[in-house]
């Protein structure tokens, strides 16, 4: 019965550990409507600020991302249009790094 046990933790922690890394990475907010979108006074070079939802919560699009233009396009859309995402947030930096269209 022993062995079994074993068998299955260690079952469990190789499926658990499986799987998209850079999705495990990223905290979601779903259906977000995006309400504020200003230059970063810190670094105006480097980040643009976004305030996500009623309680402005700001998180950041990195201006060296390879997505920057994408993700300035659907954040506009959400301001300008009270348009909802999927705002998948880079977890420990508050940088953006998906806007996903709700499903």
């Amino acid at each position: 019965m022993k062995a079994w046990s074993y068998l299955l933790l260690f079952f469990i922690m190789i499926t658990s550990c499986s799987g998209n890394s850079s999705s495990q990475n990223l905290t979601w907010y779903n259906n977000a409507t995006i309400s504020d979108i200003t230059e970063d006074p810190d670094k105006p070079n480097e980040v643009v600020r976004v305030a996500i939802g009623i309680s402005a919560q700001v998180f950041y699009i990195s201006k060296k991302s390879p997505e920057y233009k994408t993700l300035m396009e659907k954040a506009t859309q959400s301001l300008k249009k009270s348009k909802t995402y999927d705002i998948g947030i880079e977890n420990k930096t508050n940088i953006i790094k998906e806007i996903k269209e709700v499903k």
